[in-house]
């Protein structure tokens, strides 16, 4: 398709016209990003926020690709297209791809269920399947009918968040693995929510400023005159507390004055920390994860029972939607690939490095991109060869490897 087909048939998930206006002014304006994805339910001010954005940085740290198949359903090479483009670069105008995983893994985990749309494509995906995708946003899903969706989405061209209906079969809604755990009304992660509040409403509390004093009065206060006089004796001691320059008031010498030292103890403290103790284990997720002590073993087992069922769930679903039963039989799909010497010290790495050419698995120049360093220009280090083998000669022998004592 030429620039000016594509011009034509360009789609755009707002506006539904073509071709696509811009509209760079707008009277919409704040002072904070508005496509900035915002949790629920208050776990932004405990250890959930810390435990969602943790998963969410590890799983955006993998590579996804659109990418083309061999006859044998092998791995073959990267596809040029605007979905890999999506997914590997910037996703729409306002996130990289490594922010707009990061944005649909955090928001997965909290809502339990989201909308990925592509908001500009180079046709109508409400009327054809072969399109190829511009731009992707994630949504909220807030309306579910049984062949459509409403998605609370950003609108680039608007700046504000506005609720459209799309059809489910170009909508990708991964749902979160660990929803039973996570986001039903009674799971683990809902009570430690919950205690978690409740134990924040204990803190602001006895940290407001009062200072827990009984005032006891030379009288008796059953009648409701007393009563009313010991109210207006109380009102007076807290003037003069408020309005004396060092905070000092003073009362009868028959009046007493008794402080609470002891708080009111409960085990409050102690289900937070059974729960999230309970939490953790549910997930598979240790605490050397979050501050950063996990060995390689630990990790690998963090990655394989967490990230790996996340991060599939969001790609299985993206390939089911967004890529065409022609397109599938063609040999495309959507890949995850995962560094594997990530982990590894640099012992480790040396010693990998060296199974890895020996056995011919890798050229010297693919393990010199794996550690950061530039190409090698030497014309056997793009060859897949075995360093410690001799080498054969023009004429078909063998030249023998002569080892020289230094």
């Amino acid at each position: 398709m030429n620039i000016k087909d594509r011009f034509l048939s360009g789609w755009n998930a707002f506006l539904g016209r073509d071709p696509t206006p811009t509209n760079t002014f707008t009277t919409f304006i704040t002072p904070f990003r508005p496509d900035k994805i915002h949790l629920t339910r208050g776990s932004e001010r405990t250890i959930i926020n810390s435990i969602l954005n943790r998963i969410a940085v590890d799983a955006s740290s993998l590579m996804i690709e659109h990418v083309n198949l061999d006859e044998h359903m092998r791995y073959k090479e990267p596809r040029d297209s605007k979905l890999n483009e999506c997914l590997t670069l910037a996703a729409n105008m306002d996130q990289s791809a490594r922010a707009f995983m990061q944005d649909a893994v955090l928001s997965m985990l909290d809502e339990g269920c989201i909308a990925i749309v592509p908001t500009r494509a180079t046709d109508d995906p409400t009327r054809t399947s072969s399109y190829d995708i511009g731009c992707l946003r994630v949504g909220k899903v807030v309306k579910w009918y049984p062949h459509h969706v409403t998605v609370n989405l950003y609108n680039e061209d608007t700046g504000e968040r506005q609720d459209r209906t799309y059809p489910k079969h170009m909508v990708a809604l991964p749902e979160n693995p660990f929803y039973s755990v996570m986001n039903e009304p009674n799971a683990i992660y809902q009570r430690l929510l919950t205690k978690l509040r409740q134990l924040d409403n204990i803190d602001s509390d006895s940290a407001s400023g009062k200072m827990n004093l009984i005032l006891q009065l030379p009288y008796s206060t059953k009648s409701s005159f007393r009563q009313e006089q010991a109210r207006q004796r109380q009102e007076e001691v807290e003037r003069e507390l408020t309005t004396s320059k060092y905070g000092i008031a003073y009362i009868d010498a028959n009046e007493r004055v008794i402080q609470l030292n002891r708080a009111i103890e409960n085990n409050l403290f102690t289900q937070v920390e059974y729960y999230t103790n309970l939490l953790f284990s549910m997930l598979g997720m240790p605490l050397s994860v979050l501050d950063g002590t996990a060995d390689e073993k630990v990790m690998l087992n963090y990655n394989n029972r967490i990230v790996e069922p996340i991060i599939s769930a969001i790609v299985d679903s993206m390939k089911w939607k967004f890529l065409s039963p022609t397109a599938r039989t063609q040999g495309q799909t959507i890949m995850v690939f995962r560094d594997p010497f990530k982990l590894a010290p640099v012992n480790d790495i040396a010693n990998n490095a060296d199974k890895f050419i020996r056995n011919e698995i890798l050229t010297k120049n693919e393990f010199r991109q794996i550690i950061g360093f530039k190409p090698s220009s030497d014309p056997t280090a793009d060859k897949l060869s075995n360093p410690n083998m001799p080498v054969q000669d023009q004429s078909g022998g063998e030249e023998e490897i002569i080892e020289e004592d230094l």
